[in-house]
Parts: C-alpha cells; sequence; structure tokens
C-alpha cells in the first residue's frame, strides 16, 4: 500500500520537524517538508496533493481556522489553542479531529492509525450502510480512547488472533474453519479486530472474479 503522505503547517521550524519525525515514524506514512504559513500551505496542498494536514492555528500570514475552510483535503488540527470556540469552529468547518499541544509521538500515531483505518473502510467501490460508517466514524474518533489492549479478550476474539497466529494470511472461510464458527461470525470479528489494529487486511487478486480479503496479525 502507498504511504500517506502528510504536510504539516506550522510556523515553529523545530515543532513542525519533531512532527514530521513523529509522522514518519508510523508505518503507512510519510511527512512531506513542513511549510509555516497559510499562503506556503496553499501552494504545498494544490502541488503536492497530500491525502493528510496536520494544521495548526496559529499562522503569520492566516489563521489556521480560516485557511481550514479552503482547504478541499482531510485535515487535522494540532495546535495549544483549547479554547472551546476553536475547537467548536475547526470541527464546524470540518476537521477530522482535533489534538492540543503538547503531545507525544505516541499520541500523533493513535490518531493515525485511526485515520488509516478510517480510510480503509470507506474505500472502493459501491454504497456502504450504516454499521460500515459508524465502524469508519469509530476507527477516526476513537483512535486515542482506551483499546482492546486495556479490556478483555472475549473467547472467540482470542480464538480469532491465535489462528492467525502463523503469520499466514487466512480468509474469512479459513479462519471460520480453524475457529469452529460460521464464516459471517469470523467476518465480524475479523472487522472488529482490523477496526482496533490488532488485525491487518491485504487483498489477494485471483485470475477471475472479485479480490479475496486476507487478514493477518499486523507486526
Amino acid at each position: 500500500m502507498t504511504d500517506f503522505r502528510v504536510l504539516i503547517v506550522d510556523d515553529d521550524f523545530h515543532v513542525a520537524r519533531l512532527h514530521a519525525t513523529y509522522v514518519d515514524g508510523v508505518p503507512g506514512f510519510s511527512a512531506l517538508a513542513p511549510v509555516g504559513t497559510a499562503s506556503l500551505a496553499l501552494h504545498a496542498v494544490h502541488a503536492l496533493r497530500p491525502d493528510l494536514v496536520l494544521l495548526d492555528v496559529y499562522l503569520p500570514d492566516t489563521p489556521g481556522l480560516e485557511l481550514l475552510r479552503t482547504l478541499d483535503v482531510d485535515t487535522f488540527i494540532l495546535t495549544a489553542a483549547a479554547d472551546p470556540d476553536s475547537i467548536r469552529l475547526a470541527l464546524r468547518r470540518g476537521a477530522l479531529g482535533y489534538l492540543i499541544k503538547p503531545f507525544t509521538a505516541e499520541d500523533l500515531e493513535a490518531v493515525l492509525r485511526g485515520y488509516a483505518r478510517y480510510r480503509r473502510l470507506l474505500r472502493g467501490p459501491g454504497t456502504l450502510d450504516q454499521a460500515a460508517v459508524d465502524r469508519a466514524r469509530r476507527a477516526l474518533f476513537g483512535g486515542r480512547e482506551a483499546t482492546t489492549a486495556t479490556r478483555p479478550r472475549s473467547g472467540t476474539e482470542t480464538a480469532v488472533l491465535e489462528a492467525l497466529g502463523s503469520g499466514d494470511l487466512l480468509s474469512a472461510a479459513e479462519v471460520a474453519a480453524v475457529v469452529g464458527v460460521s464464516r459471517a461470525t469470523a467476518q465480524r470479528y475479523l472487522a472488529a479486530l482490523a477496526d482496533d489494529g490488532s488485525v491487518e487486511i491485504q487483498l489477494r487478486y485471483g485470475s477471475t472474479g472479485r479480490p479475496e480479503h486476507r487478514y493477518g496479525l499486523r507486526g
């Protein structure tokens, strides 16, 4: 899978470079050269077509929340502005999330992993049902909430993870056969485990027909 390309917009060069290092440390993401003004951000968005913008509120030429309304690209706000009005305005103008400085590399990694799951769940042709939309929203907004690492696994979840323990990529039908559940049940648990980042999904293309989803433990 091609990395998600991330543009960081922050007028503090040292902070921007630090955040770029954080981004580059997350598998599946790569940071573009950071920019420090709204005008440079607009130029970079048009020229480089990033997948995601990490935008500060405080910029020297145009406030970040004014810039936000002109950006036709997925955007998270990363800022020290913690007042309720700024947060409400950012979300109202389309920000996917809001991360208050200072934060750790782990905080940003959780946000980016949530974003990657959100993009994966909304990828592909066709229409979605409400359950799929809800899963995508949970993936996006639940990235920094308590994960399954802090709650006990159910017996079926544990069995599904053990079935993937060999390191081979398995289909939902193969997992179902190992665990002793229906394919639909296996598919449901695999989707939930993919949402929380425990399992990764790859597509395997055969000679004919639709590609098959294969599942493996996330490394």
